[in-house]
């Protein structure tokens, strides 16, 4: 059994893999103020709840969007499991051939993605992740990382929306009742999910203009739950997609 580390800017996933079975998940919050030893308790305690216990671990794996908390988790991690866990970033074999201007640029999160969704669709893919950023990861048929876009995570946007516009309130990230909406709170919800299904799928669209040819399209991350349901598009959602390519990095590096 190994455990997978996902960092992201708002929340930090764990995953407990036995093979390539994904046993159980947990969500934190990424908190930047946090020391090794908070968070060797915190994450010691989520396992055990579990019937885990952290020094039976093989080992594992982390990636990290949030450069401060990369060393502050992989010594947490150690200090529970007594193994040094595996980094995603430079010296670690990904497989990825990266065609941008500065790979070293790459997020961990694009990174795996693309391996994971590699390791289980044929390409040519384009890959949605949407958390407190939406990214856009683009491979092409022989499997090469052409680059991608960033775009205002959902939560993000909704939330400067309401912050910068006197009349607009805070509201929730829920299904809207219909498209056209007939009240403040109902725009700005149909606003929020409607047109981000629009994106994705306009989007899409142009990939494969550009490409000139299909593409197969995959979707993740916290905020995509709510969204890929309104795309016209099809979608593959998996929310553990990066969980996965974690994975499929830590046997590809593991001694």
């Amino acid at each position: 059994m190994i455990l997978a580390i996902d960092i992201g800017n708002t929340n930090t996933v764990l995953g407990c893999l036995e093979g390539e079975e994904l046993l159980f998940t947990l969500r934190i919050r990424s908190d930047r103020y946090k020391t090794a030893d908070e968070y060797c308790l915190l994450l010691e305690g989520l396992l055990s709840r579990q019937g885990v216990d952290p020094k039976a671990l093989e080992g594992g794996i982390l990636a990290s969007v949030v450069p401060e908390l990369r060393t502050v988790l992989a010594d947490a991690a150690q200090q529970m499991t007594g193994k040094k866990f595996l980094v995603v970033g430079s010296g670690l074999k990904t497989g990825l051939d990266i065609r941008i201007d500065n790979p070293a640029q790459l997020g961990a999160d694009r990174v795996v993605d693309a391996v994971a969704a590699l390791s289980s669709y044929q390409p040519p893919l384009v890959i949605f992740d949407m958390g407190t950023a939406t990214t856009m990861s683009v491979v092409g048929k022989n499997g090469a990382y052409l680059g991608g876009m960033i775009m205002p995570g959902l939560r993000t946007s909704v939330d400067a929306l309401s912050a910068r516009a006197a009349q607009l309130p805070y509201i929730h990230l829920e299904a809207p009742t219909r498209v056209i909406g007939t009240n403040t709170i109902d725009c700005m919800q149909s606003g929020a999910i409607y047109g981000s299904a629009a994106m994705i799928d306009g989007l899409i669209d142009r990939v494969e203009e550009a490409l000139g040819e299909p593409v197969t399209a995959i979707a993740t991350g916290g905020l995509m739950k709510v969204v890929h349901a309104y795309c016209k598009r099809k979608l593959h959602y998996d929310p553990n997609l990066l969980l996965k390519g974690l994975y499929v990095l830590y046997k590809k590096n593991c001694k």
